[in-house]
Formats: structure tokens, C-alpha cells, sequence
């Protein structure tokens, strides 16, 4: 496994993160899966040499962090051996101070979280979304505060605007306060729109970027008339790229995969990491194959005229993922 600087920063990752958000409880969401199942899946992962998880306070209700810090804690025997990520932002209870990324309720949510992972600090700390509601100052002080406290190394965002995300860098440097070092954004090859204003964005700042849904929710790594797994099924949130142009995508994948002898999901992940802006796409694993795809993928090398084929076939998509 291969590790790299995430941004301009001295941390090193794995080229692969390993995404949480598949372990919990099968009650949040029914392809979710339980701690005795993620079990060997996380246990493959730290083997083949991934050191980087990413879980959130929303997963499964917060019984994805429980499971992760459990996990880690089983699997590696020091707290500096692995590089461990969690959010803030979404609905975390019924309350109206229970969402967001206000000074209440980002200070209740980072010792929650503490607790529920079992360790005194996270490595990366990052907000969920963009909150329209809470100033974005009060926010980058309160971040900023965590850090100061010890309780989070860095802090990183996800999914918003560039321009939200530059504002909130420029807030950071008029209050003397932490930046962010990474973007964890939505982007694979059915869904690019990232390339055209975050991504230069990243690459200027030094900001690393860990895509989310790098395989499309599974749609790149089977043809497209297999919707027999679960998720396939169930997934509300997959069905959205369901649509005959992203479809051309998924057959040029299958092709190229076909024509060099691969798995389809080894191939759209070679795709991703030969781009200069990501630093690590977050893969989630409901099977050991996914594991082992993961893995595999940081050795291929995919030539110009086959990034060429995979990329043709892309069409223009509406912002997704931003809410």
C-alpha cells in the first residue's frame, strides 16, 4: 500500500480510505453491516496495509463510530498507527441545537464522538456539509478551538461550493485560525463536476481531496443490468445516477475492463487516483472482494487512451451532494 502527504500537510494516509459508513446497523440502513461482519472486511483492509478510516457521527446513528473505534482499537496496537476521520454537521438528535456546525453544537459533538470512538482525538476533523444557518466565523473558531484543545489534529470539509469553501479559508487566515487541510467531495467518473471548480481549488491551496462515492454507489463496478445487489435494490440515494447517459459510462469501464482482463471496480478507482487533485478515495467494503479491489487498484496503470475512453462518454450533471 501506498501513503502519501494528505494536502500540504505532514500526514500520511493511505492511498485507499477505508469508508465506515457501510458498518453499523442493518436498522439504519439494510445493507449496513453489523460489528461481527465488519469485522474480518476491516481486518483485510489493516493486512493489506490501509491506515486511513473515515466514519461519521450520523452513520448508523453513531453506532458506526462505536464499531470503528472498537475495530481499530482490536486491530492496531498503537493510536498513532492509523489515521482516523469523523464529521459534524447532519441531525445528530431531535433537538433544535442537535444539527449544524454552531459553537454549541460542534463542542457536544466532537466529545460525543471522542466517546463513542473510544480515543482522545481524531486526526481529521471535518464538517459534513456547509451550514447556511451558523456564521461561517463562529464556526472556524469553534474548529479551531478543537484543535487547540487537542481533541482533533486537523480539520477537513466536505461537500459545498468552491466558493463557500475558499470563504471559509479566508475566514480561517483573518482569524488567525486553523484551515482546512482536506475536501471530501463527490466524485467519480459518472460524476465530474468537481473537476471544474473545487478540484483546481485544491491544487492551488494544497488541499487534498478524498472523494466520496468513488464507485458511484457500485454502479461502475458491475453492467448495467445488474441491480441484484442489496444496495442496488434499496439504495434511494444510488438510483439518482440511474440514466441512460451515465450508463454509457458504466459499459466504457466494463470495456476497458474487459480488454485488460480486470475487475470494473479495479479500473474506475486506477481512474481516480491517476488524478492529480485526490489524494485518497473513500471506498467503502460490504464484501472481501471490495477490500481486495481497493487495493489492487493502486497498482494499475491505466494508459492516456484508455482514461481517454473511460472519460468520452461523460455528460454535464446538476450539483448533487451539496445538500
Amino acid at each position: 500500500m501506498q501513503h502519501v502527504n494528505l494536502g500540504n500537510t505532514g500526514l500520511q494516509v493511505s492511498r485507499i480510505c477505508l469508508g465506515m459508513m457501510s458498518y453499523g446497523t442493518p436498522a439504519w440502513r439494510d445493507w449496513v453491516l453489523d460489528l461481527d461482519a465488519a469485522r474480518p472486511l476491516v481486518r483485510a483492509a489493516v493486512d493489506a496495509g490501509i491506515t486511513f478510516f473515515d466514519t461519521a457521527d450520523m452513520y448508523s446513528d453513531g453506532a458506526s463510530e462505536e464499531i470503528t473505534g472498537r475495530l481499530l482499537g482490536e486491530l492496531f496496537a498503537d493510536r498513532d498507527d492509523y489515521v482516523l476521520a469523523t464529521k459534524v454537521f447532519m441531525p445528530a438528535g431531535d433537538g433544535a441545537n442537535d444539527r449544524g456546525l454552531s459553537r454549541k453544537h460542534v463542542l457536544a459533538s466532537i466529545d460525543r464522538s471522542l466517546r463513542r470512538l473510544g480515543t482522545d482525538h481524531v486526526d481529521l476533523y471535518q464538517i459534513h456539509r456547509w451550514d447556511p444557518h451558523t456564521p461561517i466565523e463562529e464556526t472556524m473558531e469553534v474548529l479551531h478551538d478543537v484543535v487547540r484543545a487537542g481533541k482533533a489534529r486537523y480539520i477537513g470539509a466536505s461537500s459545498m461550493y468552491a466558493w463557500q469553501f475558499a470563504k471559509a479559508q479566508h475566514t480561517a487566515d483573518l482569524g488567525g485560525w486553523t484551515r482546512f487541510v482536506s475536501m471530501q467531495d463527490h466524485y467519480n467518473l459518472i460524476y465530474r463536476e468537481e473537476e471544474r471548480e473545487m478540484h483546481p481549488l485544491c491544487l492551488d491551496q494544497g488541499v487534498g481531496v478524498i472523494p466520496w462515492s468513488p464507485l458511484a454507489r457500485g454502479m461502475l463496478t458491475r453492467p448495467r443490468s445488474d441491480t441484484t445487489t442489496t444496495r442496488a435494490r434499496s439504495d434511494a440515494q444510488a438510483k439518482r445516477f440511474y440514466a441512460d447517459p451515465d450508463l454509457a459510462v458504466v459499459d466504457a469501464v466494463q470495456e476497458v475492463a474487459r480488454q485488460r482482463g480486470l475487475p470494473a471496480a479495479q479500473v474506475a478507482l486506477a481512474w481516480m487516483l491517476h488524478k492529480p487533485a485526490v489524494t485518497a478515495p473513500i471506498v467503502g467494503a460490504t464484501k472481501r472482494g471490495h477490500v481486495d479491489d481497493a487495493v489492487a487498484a493502486v497498482e494499475v496503470e491505466l494508459s492516456d487512451d484508455e482514461i481517454a475512453a473511460l472519460e468520452k462518454p461523460y455528460v454535464p450533471h446538476p450539483v448533487i451532494g451539496h445538500q
